[in-house]
């Protein structure tokens, strides 16, 4: 999509032409069932769809991405996490030639974007964070609209089925809810079957129930060998949806990894909550594998290694006394993020003035967006 304000039309909005397909593939989504491969302009990462290396941005004195490497595989969902301002979506509007990095490595379908983006968003679909169509354009128009740029778009009842729009097909864009608008910019993201998809917050303003199914189709895209590169700020989506997940602070990646690894090595481990008649801190506060112990309301909540519930039911049965109301939870990502970015970072607005990812904000203007005419 464009900038805010800017009625896109096919090349400047959700991109990418199809890939051709054989006779009969069934698609899902926008995504057929039987990919073919096709040879890439530049070699130089013909295995990966995503390689960024030492990628840089700066808006005059603001540095909003820099130093940012990582790679994306072939049917792999990598999600990029972090605090609002972080410069995620200055990241993935350089890789999709949106906007010209100062400097960086950057291969995406073998194709530089820098140089080559023509080429490229015929193979990209890309659904932007400030997405906008004109208000009299119809559902089912902005789809065809969209899918004429491809070679074999999928067919429209199809996508309007798969996102839930079928009763929307001849409604007016302006008369739709947030979630409907949503839900019609990321079909029309995946409307020309493309190779590698880039997500933007793709499900704020969806309901509980349509995000859980727009999960399960992002997971069927994800199936078929499509990649996806997935902005968010939802931790529970994250959890669900990436096979490996990069966190930015300030700019830079500052952790890489599968989210089961992010929350062993920096969720903080269990936590049991419970009430014990007679129990003092004292008594469970110098157990093996017990981080720390606080007294809440009357319970004791104990944190550490999964080994400290063993020993922790130990000397209770020792102390004689049954605990109630026990809880345990165990880490999470959530916990693993603010462990990496900061406390500070909970609860912060979108994002908006002063934070450092401009690409987020809507600093560039109607025909100022680098890229985009």
């Amino acid at each position: 999509m464009t900038s805010r304000n800017t009625p896109p039309g096919p090349a400047a909005g959700v991109r990418g032409t199809g890939r051709a397909r054989r006779a009969g593939a069934r698609v899902v989504g926008g995504i057929g069932t039987s990919p073919e491969k096709r040879n890439h302009v530049v070699a130089s990462t013909p295995d990966l769809p995503v390689s960024v290396r030492g990628l840089r941005k700066s808006y005059g004195s603001v540095h909003a991405v820099r130093d940012v490497s990582f790679d994306v595989a072939p049917g792999e969902i990598v999600g990029i996490l972090g605090p609002n301002g972080c410069g995620k979506t200055t990241t993935v509007e350089c890789l999709q030639g949106l906007r010209r990095p100062d400097a960086g490595e950057i291969a995406v379908l073998g194709l530089d974007p820098r140089t080559q983006a023509t080429a490229l968003r015929r193979r990209i679909g890309s659904q932007l964070q400030d997405s906008a169509l004109p208000d009299r354009i119809r559902v089912h128009e902005a789809i065809r609209l969209f899918g004429s740029v491809g070679s074999s778009p999928v067919p429209v009842d199809r996508l309007l089925d798969d996102w839930g729009l079928t009763a929307k097909r001849r409604a007016a864009f302006g008369s739709l809810s947030g979630g409907q608008r949503q839900r019609l910019f990321v079909a029309l993201a995946l409307v020309n079957s493309p190779e590698l998809v880039f997500l933007d917050e793709m499900t704020t303003g969806l309901d509980p129930a349509a995000r859980r199914e727009t999960w399960r189709l992002l997971e069927r895209v994800r199936d078929l060998g499509t990649a996806v590169v997935l902005v968010t700020h939802f931790m529970d989506e994250a959890e669900r949806l990436c096979d490996r997940l990069v966190v930015m602070l300030e700019g830079e990646v500052i952790e890489t990894g599968t989210p089961a690894e992010l929350i062993r090595r920096h969720g903080g481990g269990i936590t049991a909550t419970f009430t014990a008649d007679g129990v003092e801190v004292g008594l469970v506060s110098g157990l093996p594998g017990v981080r720390s112990v606080r007294r809440r309301a009357g319970s004791l909540e104990v944190s550490g290694e999964p080994e400290a519930l063993l020993h922790l039911g130990h000397a209770l049965v020792g102390a004689g006394s049954l605990p109630s109301d026990l809880r345990v939870r165990q880490p999470s990502l959530e916990d693993a993020f603010f462990t990496l970015v900061g406390e500070g970072s909970r609860g912060r607005p979108g994002d908006g003035a002063g934070s450092g990812d401009p690409g987020s904000e809507g600093w560039a203007t109607a025909g100022t967006r680098e890229g985009v005419a």
